[in-house]
C-alpha cells in the first residue's frame, strides 16, 4: 500500500485562493493605478497612433463638417470634417515631445545653476540666488511670450520659450536640497574622515540633492504641456494644420459657441495627461519618502 502525501496548500479551498488573490488587488491604489493606464495610452497614442484611431488625422470630408460626437465620430468633427478623437491621438506625439523637451531644457538650466550656487556658495550663491529671485518675480507665461516677441514662434522657440519660462522654480529647489544636504551629517563625517570636497560633492551631495528629480520630472512634462498649449491658444504655437492638442485649441476658438466640442475635448485631453503624471508623481514622491 503505498501512501500519498498532500501539501496543505494544494488541497485548500479554491475560495482561499481568490480571497488572497483579491486581497493583493485590495493593497494596490486605485488612484495611481487609473494614472499609469491613462499614461499608457497617451504614450501608445504618442509612438503608435495609428492603433488607436479611427480615421485619418488629416482626411477632411466637408459632407461630415462640424458633426458633435457620435457613434462614428468619437468626439466630433472640426470644420473641415476632420475626425478630432484621431487629430487628437496623432497630436500626442507632438505635445508629449515637446513637454518632454521643455521639461529636459528647464531642469538643464536648473542643474546648472542650482548646483552651482549651493556647492560654491558665497558671493556666487548670493548672486545667483538674487538673479533667481528676479526671474521668480516674473510670472512663466509672460518670460515665455518675451522670448516669443524676441525670437519669433516656432517649434523651437516655443520649447525653450516654456523651458527657461519654468527653470527658476526647479533652480530654487535644486538649490535648497543642496543646502540642505550640505549639512547633513553623514557630509560632515566625510569631511571629518579628509575626504576632499570635489569627491564628497559628487559621492554624497548631488546625488542626494537630485534624489526628487524623477518626480519633478514626472510633474514637470504634465506642467510644460500645459504652459505649451496656453502659448499656442494665444497664437504662438505651432501653426495650423499640425494636431498639437495647443493648436487644436486655437483653430476651435472660432467655432466655440457653434460646436464646442473643439475647445472642450483637446482641453480634456491635455487636462487628464496633467493630471495622471501629477497623480503619478506625488505617488513617486510618496514612495520614495517611505509614506
Amino acid at each position: 500500500m503505498t501512501l500519498v502525501t498532500l501539501d496543505p496548500r494544494a488541497s485548500a479551498p479554491i475560495g482561499a485562493h481568490v480571497r488572497r488573490v483579491l486581497a493583493g488587488l485590495r493593497r494596490i491604489p486605485v488612484g495611481p493605478t487609473i494614472a499609469a493606464l491613462v499614461v499608457v495610452f497617451y504614450i501608445v497614442a504618442a509612438i503608435a497612433p495609428s492603433l488607436l484611431q479611427t480615421h485619418g488625422a488629416f482626411k477632411i470630408d466637408l459632407a461630415a463638417m462640424l458633426q458633435p460626437p457620435s457613434a462614428t465620430h468619437w468626439l466630433g468633427t472640426d470644420q473641415t470634417g476632420r475626425d478630432l478623437y484621431s487629430r487628437i491621438v496623432a497630436g500626442a506625439g507632438q505635445s508629449l515631445s515637446l513637454g518632454l523637451a521643455a521639461t529636459a531644457l528647464s531642469l538643464g538650466v536648473a542643474l546648472a545653476f542650482g548646483i552651482t550656487a549651493g556647492l560654491v556658495g558665497g558671493v556666487v550663491d548670493l548672486s545667483i540666488a538674487r538673479f533667481l529671485d528676479v526671474l521668480f518675480s516674473f510670472p512663466t507665461l509672460f518670460l515665455a511670450l518675451l522670448f516669443l516677441a524676441v525670437f519669433g514662434t516656432s517649434i523651437t522657440t516655443q520649447i525653450v520659450a516654456v523651458g527657461l519660462g519654468t527653470a527658476p522654480g526647479y533652480a530654487r529647489m535644486i538649490r535648497g536640497q543642496v543646502l540642505a544636504v550640505k549639512g547633513a551629517g553623514y557630509v560632515e563625517a566625510a569631511r571629518a574622515l579628509g575626504h576632499r570636497p570635489l569627491r564628497i560633492a559628487v559621492n554624497h551631495i548631488v546625488p542626494n540633492a537630485l534624489r526628487p528629480l524623477v518626480v519633478m520630472m514626472t510633474l514637470g512634462v504634465g506642467q510644460s504641456i500645459v504652459w505649451a498649449s496656453g502659448l499656442a491658444f494665444l497664437g504662438l504655437g505651432v501653426a495650423p494644420p499640425s494636431p498639437e492638442w495647443g493648436a487644436l485649441l486655437d483653430a476651435g476658438r472660432n467655432y466655440a459657441i457653434r460646436a464646442w466640442w473643439l475647445e472642450v475635448m483637446p482641453g480634456l485631453a491635455i487636462v487628464g495627461f496633467a493630471l495622471a503624471v501629477t497623480v503619478l508623481g506625488r505617488y513617486l514622491r510618496d514612495r520614495l519618502e517611505g509614506k
